[in-house]
């Protein structure tokens, strides 16, 4: 390749130096300020871009240190720039953002931004870079508003380009350099609906497994549209409260790697999926009854209010999480008409108060591990885990001391042929809560304990074992068989 120190290297910000869009990243972040700014969204709007990006950025301070970058752009714009090569940065973010990575990044010579009167695109930024840089650059863009500027530079560097608007290019314009991005493909896309964490909406069922109407096939699908309501809306709140924690997981070790954090799939995006999501999602809640669709809008309230302000509480975020687990399982029994059992609510409630001490403890840990002692975005210290770590285990016996009370009740001694049995059931309850809490505490704990319990050979066994002794416990007489 040629030397190309001579030509000035003029850089985007948006889509190509930071896999992301600071204006959106700005804008999530002035209502987490702030809710009642979404009022004042739209005024701003009216009085042109360049004054919506100037009034967001004197409300706002977006952290550089933590934006996406794109690794491979930056590495070799560091190289170029060592060769002596004059690299500038010229974006539609505004001027106080635009600083920010400059100072952060240590790298550029000059920056053009979006500063108030002018909102720096398209063309009024080939303008600037005329006007500052001179008529001989090379440009690093992404998206088609960058095509004027392509096709006035002398050479082009092509930044997660898209197929079709790529070869466009090529065919204009001397390529440098190409970027290519992987693209936002299914996989993505499930980890960012979280797909795997739909397997938590299966306690929608528990109501028709436990009356043992599993064979009542129109309470099944009504379990089942249930099923898919909740899915579809837990995969809204999911990106949401990803959407919510941008900064805060980037500071994470492991979601630091989500797909928003990381900017592998735009903000855009995730906000167009919650769009449609969530009224498909009452769509079929409403399939079902008034009263599933209700006990959904409840679950969105609980998990809003969870994602905006009560999990940075201590102990509040995991009162919310286990009465978010056991509302799966009442709304199940709202769709399926199935009246809920009290010792099932009071188990539910202790088994997923100590689930969800689970996860925060598994959270602890790692940061103990790490050498770290706060969290970020929650109102934890790993010196709390003397104080999590007895109440989880407590809440986990408590729901089998619940449990025996409940095989002792007069109601399950009539209505179970060999009531006795469910004390293997009891057993099989302290064998794995047990042994989810002795994988926490060395560390190998996944984030969501359901999905690890899922996951482990284990857990599995002892589940299927527990099923099984519950329904030979009901349909079987042990007095019978001798």
């Amino acid at each position: 390749m040629a030397d190309t120190a001579p030509i000035p290297l003029v850089v985007d910000l948006d889509g190509s130096l930071a896999s992301t869009n600071t204006l959106h990243e700005s804008v999530i972040k002035l209502i987490r300020s702030s809710p009642l700014h979404l009022l004042f969204l739209p005024f701003w709007l009216l009085r042109g871009r360049a004054k919506v990006k100037d009034a967001i950025a004197c409300r706002t301070v977006l952290a550089a240190d933590r934006l996406p970058y794109n690794e491979s752009l930056l590495a070799y714009l560091r190289y170029e720039k060592k060769k002596g090569r004059r690299i500038i940065l010229a974006t539609a973010a505004h001027a106080k953002i635009a600083a920010g990575v400059s100072e952060h990044l240590a790298l550029f010579d000059q920056v053009l931004a979006t500063e108030p009167g002018r909102n720096l695109e398209g063309t009024a930024k080939l303008a600037a870079i005329r006007e500052k840089v001179g008529e001989e650059f090379v440009y690093a863009g992404n998206s088609a508003a960058d095509t004027p500027i392509w096709r006035a530079a002398k050479r082009a560097i092509l930044v997660g380009v898209p197929p079709k608007l790529a070869a466009s290019i090529r065919g204009q314009v001397p390529i440098e350099r190409e970027f290519p991005s992987n693209g936002v493909d299914l996989r993505l896309w499930l980890r960012a609906i979280r797909a795997h964490q739909w397997l938590k909406n299966l306690l929608i069922f528990v109501p028709v497994l436990t009356a043992f109407s599993f064979l009542n096939l129109a309470k099944v699908e009504y379990a089942l549209v249930g099923f898919l309501a909740f899915s579809l809306a837990a995969s809204a709140t999911y990106i949401i409260n990803d959407l919510w924690d941008l900064e805060s997981d980037r500071a994470h070790v492991r979601k630091r790697r989500r797909p928003f954090a990381s900017g592998e799939i735009p903000i855009a995006y995730g906000i167009a999926f919650v769009t449609f999501a969530i009224p498909a999602a009452f769509a079929l809640a409403l399939a079902v009854s008034y009263e599933f669709s209700a006990m959904l809008g409840i679950y969105l309230v609980l998990t809003t209010a969870y994602s905006w302000l009560l999990k940075e509480h201590v102990l509040v975020d995991v009162l919310v999480l286990s009465m978010l687990y056991t509302l799966r399982i009442l709304a199940g029994s709202v769709a399926c008409g199935i009246k809920m059992s009290s010792w099932l609510v009071a188990f539910s409630a202790f088994m997923f108060l100590s689930l969800a001490l689970v996860k925060r403890c598994s959270e602890l840990k790692v940061l103990e591990q790490g050498g770290l002692s706060i969290t970020r975005g929650r109102d934890y210290r790993v010196s709390d885990l003397g104080v999590l770590w007895p109440l989880g285990v407590g809440a986990a016996l408590s729901a089998v001391v619940i449990f025996g009370l409940f095989i002792n009740a007069p109601e399950t001694q009539a209505r179970y042929a060999t009531p006795d049995a469910l004390w293997l059931v009891a057993l099989g309850l302290v064998y794995w809560v047990a042994r989810l809490w002795i994988k926490t505490s060395r560390g190998e704990m996944n984030d969501d304990p359901l999905i690890y319990a899922i996951k482990d050979r284990s857990c599995l066994f002892t589940t299927f074992w527990m099923i099984i002794t519950v329904l030979s416990a009901h349909f079987l007489s042990l007095k019978a068989l001798l």
